[in-house]
């Protein structure tokens, strides 16, 4: 009896001890999540106050700062030179892919890669016995034809002739300017398709290169013009080429820019100079340009009229209405308006930092190289 009684008490004590276990945990549990509670509402709390004060609770509230402020800019004007700069690759005057219109066993190649070649001469030419029978046969048809045949079978046999005459000349290929021969495909012996590319033939006594300019820089370009290019092939010295040829029509490039393909020409380019090498280069416009300037943020437009308020001698302002040309990086040229250099603008700035305008008090703030 007496053991029976001792194991119903350890077990007793036992259950209890894990009552009082299970009691901890709720308890800790309980805790955490009031104090998780806690924080959310506080982060709310400070998050609210935040957007509607602009601050935290413990900072010190600051004078509101007016969301607007007026500063002072001046017209001015900027003397510069403008140049334009280029890149791009050259290319021969001319070029002849030369290609046979007859199909045939090549019997003679004439010339070879960088051989000087003169207008007519000929550089290819294929198996021809079948072209030369068919002549020689319509010229014998065509003497009969001539002594008894009638008026009208003369003419046919005359046009058969022209046509296997022709033909016959399809066997060669000729140059078709004077050049240098810068590429050969075919040799003796080959069988030659119609119109497969046979050599190439270049004219290198003048360099071409076609140049992109965007439409702000078209102001300053005409023929005749100098450009000054620079090639890595050539280090020794800069090579001249004249503007030669200038599009009546523009074209929109994928950036939104409106550009011309302006032509340039290299007269005797030096031989380290080939076809196909690439340069940097610019071309300046003759003499100096002076602008009126001013920032673009002085200028106001509304429903199709620019104006500007001006600041007067004695402290009051007035609205001039004006025509500006935008110039890229915050400027504007003055094209009309009752405007001189000096005059005094208002602006009027949605921040606190007037630093950046400040600086366009005059020349030294804003300008003095080329408009963009």
């Amino acid at each position: 009896m007496q053991k029976q009684s001792d194991e119903m008490n350890t077990e007793h004590q036992v259950r209890n001890q894990l009552r009082k276990k299970l009691r901890v945990k709720r308890v800790k549990r309980l805790i955490t999540t009031f104090v998780i509670l806690g924080l959310i509402i506080f982060s709310l709390y400070l998050y609210t106050y935040y957007n509607e004060n602009g601050r935290m609770p413990w900072a010190e509230e600051q004078a509101p700062v007016s969301a607007i402020q007026e500063v002072e800019a001046k017209v001015y004007e900027s003397t510069f030179t403008s140049t334009i700069d280029l890149s791009g690759y050259v290319e021969p005057n001319d070029i002849q892919n030369v290609i046979l219109r007859a199909t045939g066993t090549v019997t003679d190649v004439f010339v070879k890669e960088g051989d000087m070649v003169k207008k007519g001469d000929v550089l290819i030419a294929i198996d021809d016995t079948s072209q030369k029978y068919e002549v020689a046969n319509l010229e014998a048809e065509l003497e009969r034809a001539q002594l008894t045949g009638s008026e009208r079978e003369v003419e046919l046999t005359e046009l058969r002739l022209r046509s296997a005459q022709n033909r016959l000349d399809y066997t060669k290929a000729y140059a078709n300017f004077d050049g240098v021969v810068a590429e050969v495909n075919v040799s003796k012996g080959d069988y030659f398709d119609a119109g497969s590319s046979a050599m190439t033939i270049i004219d290198r006594s003048l360099l071409k290169a076609t140049v992109e300019i965007d439409e702000i820089d078209m102001q300053y370009l005409q023929l005749g013009q100098i450009a000054t290019l620079y090639f890595d092939s050539y280090p020794a010295s800069s090579v001249e080429a004249e503007v030669t040829y200038i599009p009546m029509l523009g074209r929109y490039t994928n950036q939104g820019i409106g550009v011309m393909d302006v032509e340039l020409t290299i007269a005797d380019p030096p031989p380290q100079i080939a076809p196909g090498f690439t340069f940097e280069g610019t071309i300046a416009s003759e003499g100096e340009t002076t602008l009126v300037l001013l920032p673009q943020s002085a200028v106001t437009s509304t429903r199709g009229t620019s104006y500007v308020t001006k600041k007067l001698a004695d402290g009051t302002t007035t609205t001039v209405p004006v025509t500006v040309k935008y110039l890229g990086e915050g400027i504007s040229q003055l094209l009309s308006g009752d405007l001189k250099v000096g005059d005094t603008l208002i602006v009027k700035k949605t921040n606190t930092s007037t630093s950046a305008l400040v600086s366009m008090t005059g020349p030294g703030g804003i300008g003095g190289g080329r408009p963009r």
